[in-house]
């Protein structure tokens, strides 16, 4: 839930580089153009039972050390300024009111000195969670946890004067709170200059201006994910084809995500402007087919979305598929609304609305050369689009400058690179679904309907429809067995793994070569495989480049039985290669004496 991925050290990179983002590299809030970050939402917020957001989450103490805290406190080494509690109970408790979780692990274990603030109305909501009986006792919870700031409910102002005049509170405790809020406000300067950086003036220089636009288009462009390309179906040959634009993406300016408030959708290129700007020459056609979702629905967000009463589904449906039959190639643009996504959007079906799936069917019924183009905030079950497209690309929710960067992307001018952080289910009942999953006494590999007692679904495979690291390119990529500079790590040592990496292709591309450590034998049960690196390489065809990945006895750390932090000697596999499936391989021993 609102989160960067299933990966613990992957999320731990992505927290710590936002950190860097907004407070800068040495944390020097007196350097224009920083500003204070704020972790959120600590802890387990993405845990939820059944999927739903802000419902219980309940998990073991292994499970939160091991999978969960590692990335916060990866941005707490990076120096966030702020934490936000999560609006969750962890384990029967709230996180608001959790003095273990914000004490004793948050300011305790991860040595975190800065400002505590509640998520919106969280201390409010102490009371509907079943452990305050009144506003004072809600008040006293917060604060006893460590809470310095009650964001946007009144239970602060309007209860801990009286509280701290009836001997209710120690007025100690809230001078705490006090020094921290003012530590930080001094920190940022707000003192000598309340606005600090502000300035309309620089407001209108820099938002959209063309470094800003490029900068939005690199970053889109980089984070699309290739997923099927049969018989190399893109780039798009604009010389040689002509190409029919689909689908309720096709020109729709909603393509930022669901939290940019100050965002313009105005602003936004929609993929139809973006081709017909960029390759006026291209035999192009455009056409909706369909609403975003189903006729008569309302989508509510912070925004109400109505409806739109003068729309005709049967007749842009029928003026879709007239079109794609005379068009060589389809790019079809599905997925779901930006508000389907972020925060209060939980689902509890995560495939595309019934009138897009109709348009997909109907436009692969007179036109079977269609490429699906995705826009989403989350992974999605496309088992039927994966059957009939002969390419999918997820572009997810590509911001302001989407339709310049997906334009490129089909026309060969630049080439996919992004890699799945989340796996793609094959159907919902998979989920949770992820890569790391931990060991089991009954394993199982192969055909799902071939044997019965083993941990498997009787009806679908266990493998996802797409596995976390996964995705193509418009080139192909060979990879070496992996060689180790040593079978044999001792504790304050490096060993170093290798692999040969070569284009074998015809274009430029660029892969991220991804390293997978298992323990092979502990006193607890380890997870099949852990993300531990990873490089990004860009080739030139028929290039080549050795990838060498440190291994160190700290990546092999893990909670023993006694919930120790420790490395154990063994036996252990390193894994080399595109995705997370990879079979390349390579066993080390660690010596721990």
């Amino acid at each position: 839930m609102e989160s960067t991925g299933e990966d613990t050290y992957l999320n731990g990179l992505m927290a710590a580089a936002m950190v860097r983002g907004y407070q800068g590299k040495d944390n020097d809030f007196s350097k224009k153009g920083t500003i204070a970050s704020c972790l959120k939402h600590f802890a387990g917020y993405g845990a939820p039972e059944g999927g739903r957001d802000y419902n219980t989450v309940e998990l073991s103490e292994r499970t939160l050390a091991e999978d969960y805290l590692p990335a916060y406190k990866k941005a707490v080494d990076a120096g966030c300024a702020l934490v936000m509690t999560s609006f969750n109970t962890l384990n029967r408790i709230p996180s608001t009111a959790n003095r273990r979780l914000t004490q004793d692990v948050l300011r305790g274990e991860m040595q975190f000195d800065g400002v505590l603030i509640s998520d919106w109305c969280a201390v409010a909501e102490l009371l509907p969670h079943g452990i305050a009986a009144d506003e004072k006792e809600a008040a006293a919870l917060a604060l006893d946890a460590g809470v310095d700031i009650d964001m946007a409910s009144p239970i602060y102002i309007k209860n801990l004067k009286g509280m701290v005049e009836n001997n209710m509170i120690d007025e100690k405790r809230i001078d705490e709170s006090v020094l921290r809020i003012l530590t930080l406000k001094n920190k940022l300067g707000l003192f000598e200059n309340p606005f600090k950086d502000g300035s309309e003036t620089a407001e209108e220089a820099l938002l959209l201006c063309a470094p800003h636009r490029k900068a939005a288009r690199d970053c889109a462009e980089k984070s699309f994910v290739l997923l099927k390309n049969d018989d190399s179906f893109l780039p798009l040959k604009k010389e040689k084809e002509s190409a029919a634009f689909i689908g309720p993406f096709t020109d729709n300016l909603l393509l930022c995500g669901s939290w940019s408030f100050f965002a313009n959708d105005q602003d936004c290129v929609t993929v139809k402007e973006g081709v017909t700007n960029n390759y006026p020459d291209a035999e192009v056609f455009f056409a909706q087919g369909c609403p975003t979702v189903n006729p008569g629905t309302e989508v509510l967000g912070f925004q109400k979305t109505p409806p739109k009463e003068d729309f005709d589904p049967r007749e842009a449906l029928e003026a879709a598929v007239a079109l794609a039959r005379k068009a060589d190639k389809v790019i079809l643009t599905l997925g779901e609304h930006r508000d389907y996504s972020g925060e209060g959007a939980s689902r509890a079906d995560i495939t595309l609305p019934s009138c897009q799936l109709e348009l997909f069917h109907n436009i692969c019924k007179v036109n079977p050369n269609v490429c699906v183009v995705l826009f989403n905030g989350r992974p999605l079950d496309i088992r039927e689009i994966k059957g009939k497209a002969k390419a999918i690309l997820e572009a997810w929710l590509p911001g302001t400058e989407g339709g310049t960067a997906l334009a490129g992307i089909l026309y060969g001018d630049a080439s996919p690179s992004g890699r799945l952080s989340m796996s793609f289910p094959y159907c919902v009942g998979q989920v949770p679904v992820h890569y790391n999953h931990m060991s089991t006494g009954r394993p199982f590999a192969g055909d799902y309907r071939t044997t019965r007692y083993n941990s498997k679904y009787l009806d679908i495979p266990n493998e996802p429809l797409y596995p976390f690291g996964y995705g193509l390119t418009y080139t192909a990529f060979d990879y070496s067995d992996i060689r180790l500079d040593t079978d044999i790590l001792h504790k304050g040592d490096t060993l170093c793994a290798s692999v040969h990496v070569a284009n074998t292709g015809n274009r430029v591309g660029t892969e991220t070569v991804q390293m997978y450590l298992h323990d092979m034998a502990a006193s607890v049960t380890r997870p099949v495989r852990e993300l531990k690196g990873f490089c990004k390489v860009t080739l030139e065809p028929g290039e080549s480049r050795e990838i060498t990945f440190p291994i160190t006895e700290e990546m092999l750390r893990f909670y023993d039985i006694n919930m120790n932090y420790v490395s154990e000697p063994g036996q252990f596999e390193v894994f080399i290669g595109s995705d997370s499936t990879t079979c390349n391989r390579a066993v080390f021993t660690l010596h721990v004496v």
